[in-house]
């Protein structure tokens, strides 16, 4: 899971620095042809996204450096934590839910993921199987029980 996480930061840096390195240069130069560059709405757009570019690359540095410190301060051996595929059950209807508990960046409601800073990923974490945690959501509270765990650490084992 922590190499999909830097894997998946390392594809949208790599593609963020072709866009700064060669797509908005070539924007830029194209849009001074054009003349008058107080009125002209392409240099101005071209020079904005540099800027966004420049921030997101900037941050996505910053994930990836932490990352790994992340994952070890977050991923506890018999806790739910970052990384952690963690089986629940409502309480009152008795219907299990899986989730694997993963960064922002690499969250995927369809697939199970979710952010362990959502609602939900802050009320699972540091949970063991057997706790029961009170979800509070703005149209209702739901009571669920972890009912299976494996962490990020048994799901590296080998064999």
């Amino acid at each position: 899971m922590i190499r999909a996480m830097r894997e998946k930061l390392g594809k949208e840096i790599e593609q963020l620095t072709y866009e700064l390195a060669v797509t908005l240069p070539q924007a830029i130069a194209t849009a001074v042809e054009m003349g008058d560059l107080r009125e002209n709405s392409e240099y101005k757009s071209a020079l904005e996204r540099q800027q966004f570019v420049q921030a997101r690359l900037g941050q996505m540095h910053q994930r990836l450096n932490q990352l790994t410190q992340l994952a070890n301060t977050e991923a506890p051996i018999d806790r739910v934590g970052l990384g952690s595929k963690v089986t629940v059950e409502d309480v009152t209807t008795g219907e299990p839910e899986e989730y694997t508990l993963v960064l922002a960046e690499m969250m995927d409601i369809d697939a199970g993921h979710i952010s362990l800073a959502s609602p939900l990923g802050r009320a699972l974490k540091d949970r063991q199987v057997g706790d029961e945690v009170l979800l509070q959501l703005p149209t209702m509270r739901r009571k669920l029980r972890v009912t299976h765990l494996v962490t990020i650490h048994e799901q590296n084992v080998p064999g």
